[in-house]
């Protein structure tokens, strides 16, 4: 697939930004849980502060970017993120970590796939797939960059040393690439051509308001849909199963007594596996529906975690695991404001996208903290258990969506 220059921009941009200021959480749980003397359930609670913050802000970055404000918000947002990252070298206290983490969600709002997709979306239209998956398919290899980067350097020399060069990449790297490609495709967006007829004079504010009641009701109209709601609660089912794993996968490894350096590469290889679904739904092209797709990913993170249960006694199945789950959501990250677009049209998408990216935060945010208060209930096999039961239940409120759906 030959890439875009433009791009090209985004797509590193957004592996180191990931890499840097978002999977270093996990890749350093078991480290702060070691160094800081904080429960395992109160270290994650930072992450879940960090994602229902940056699913707050999500909708205004959404407004932003529909009006051509994407490269300022995604490259002062990387640079504050980064800042984060690094004085999260200095803390001392619980709260000083919370508050770190809840500022770093905000950026993350502005910085993520969440504004990167809504950005390419608002200037390609509906040609926005292949640049969407040229994108994952180099961000993808985020987690491989990130997790063994931080077991080498905080085995080698402390995790706060670790932070601090991931911040460092994050500020001096991941920010110059997202601001200049952003402001590179920005300048390729179409303005629709607006008749420069004045209406008279005495009728001029009435007309200027009834053009914002319009412009207003176009904007929240989706709202009062079905179909939206059941969309964004199946995907944010799906993204507490994600958050779930990916933030307890290594605490799951180390319960079951697997080497560290056997469960680092483990969570290593999820990225390559996205990577491959990114592939394969990309040599698939138009063979398989956009619909197809999405139940085809949910079968997959059902089947892995599966895997991840009957990993306990047969260790291979990890690699099962890897396989499936790390394959099924690098395809459900490019599909999702894909099959959005499909059914909820393309205009105000950034308002659209920005409201949908709250529902799926907030899952996301959910998912480290609530999956620590169930270990604490009833250990792993009731979290993986849940989780089973989510997905199935997510892939249910999907169907309906669709089935909801169609017209715009």
């Amino acid at each position: 697939m030959k890439i875009n220059p433009v791009i090209l921009l985004l797509a590193l941009g957004q592996t180191l930004v990931w890499a840097g200021a978002y999977y270093v959480f996990p890749a350093l749980l078991l480290h702060w849980e070691a160094d800081l003397d904080w429960s395992r359930a109160d270290i994650t609670l930072a992450l879940m502060l960090a994602t229902f913050s940056m699913a707050m802000a999500s909708p205004l970055t959404g407004r932003l970017i529909d009006r051509g404000q994407g490269p300022l918000v995604m490259g002062a947002s990387t640079v504050l993120a980064g800042v984060c990252i690094a004085l999260l070298s200095t803390v001392q206290t619980l709260g000083q970590f919370y508050t770190l983490w809840i500022i770093n969600g905000m950026m993350l709002a502005g910085c993520l796939y969440e504004p990167c997709f809504a950005l390419i979306t608002r200037v390609k239209g509906a040609n926005a797939k292949r640049s969407i998956t040229a994108v994952t398919l180099i961000a993808g290899f985020a987690s491989s960059l990130s997790f063994p980067a931080a077991h080498i350097l905080s085995n080698r020399f402390s995790w706060q040393v670790t932070v601090l060069v991931f911040a460092s990449v994050v500020i001096t790297m991941a920010a110059p690439l997202l601001w200049v490609g952003a402001r590179r495709l920005e300048q390729q967006f179409e303005k629709p051509e607006v008749p420069n007829i004045d209406p008279p004079e005495e009728h001029h504010s009435s007309a200027l308001n009834k053009t914002k009641g319009a412009q207003d009701s176009i904007t929240t109209h989706f709202l009062k849909r079905p179909m939206f709601w059941l969309l964004g609660s199946g995907f944010a089912l799906a993204a507490v199963v994600h958050g779930t794993v990916l933030n307890h996968l290594l605490p799951i490894l180390d319960e079951r007594g697997m080497a560290a350096g056997i469960a680092v590469t483990a969570v290593s290889l999820i990225g390559p596996m996205q990577v491959s679904g990114r592939i394969l739904i990309a040599w698939l092209g138009e063979r398989i529906s956009n619909h197809a797709t999405v139940l085809l990913v949910f079968v997959a993170m059902a089947t892995s975690i599966v895997c991840l249960i009957l990993a306990r006694w047969q260790p291979w199945m990890l690699f099962a695991f890897v396989l499936f789950f790390g394959g099924g959501y690098g395809i459900l990250s490019i599909i999702r404001p894909v099959i959005a677009r499909e059914l909820l049209g393309g205009e105000t998408f950034g308002a659209k996208s920005g409201v949908l990216a709250f529902m799926y935060l907030m899952g996301a945010g959910c998912s480290p903290w609530v999956g620590s208060l169930l270990w604490r209930v009833g250990g792993y096999p009731l979290v993986l258990g849940t989780l089973f039961v989510l997905i199935v239940l997510a892939a249910v409120l999907y169907r309906s969506a669709y089935g909801n759906g169609g017209t715009r």
